[in-house]
């Protein structure tokens, strides 16, 4: 089994269980660790033989778009799309940060992993 990883996608998002959140949003990061076989991609060159990078992007992209109140949400979200369009992903680990949470202290980001 062969790993490809789409890590540090930037989006502008409103998640949260708070107001300000719904109406201001804030930055986040989605991680994406899938396994596959790539072995004919490397073989001959050809993209339509492994994961399409574009194709994770938009999917991210597309359900991060989508409000949730938890990230633990998203992260569910995001996972089950993936497995759901693109076939030659056999297992996928979807990684949430959420930068400056609104929390009682000085907390730089937190994260959930599905």
């Amino acid at each position: 089994m062969h790993k490809i990883n789409v890590e540090g996608i930037k989006v502008y998002a409103y998640h949260g269980c708070l107001e300000e959140e719904a109406r201001i949003g804030q930055e986040y990061s989605v991680d994406v660790y899938m396994e596959t076989d790539f072995t004919e991609a490397a073989q001959t060159d050809e993209l339509s033989k492994t994961i399409d990078y574009c194709q994770v992007f938009e999917i991210v992209k597309l359900q991060m778009k989508t409000r949730s109140n938890l990230i633990e949400h998203v992260a569910r979200r995001i996972k089950e799309n993936l497995l759901k369009d693109i076939a030659a992903i056999k297992s996928v680990k979807v990684k949430v940060t959420k930068f400056n949470p609104p929390m009682n202290g000085n907390v730089e980001r937190v994260s959930v992993e599905i």
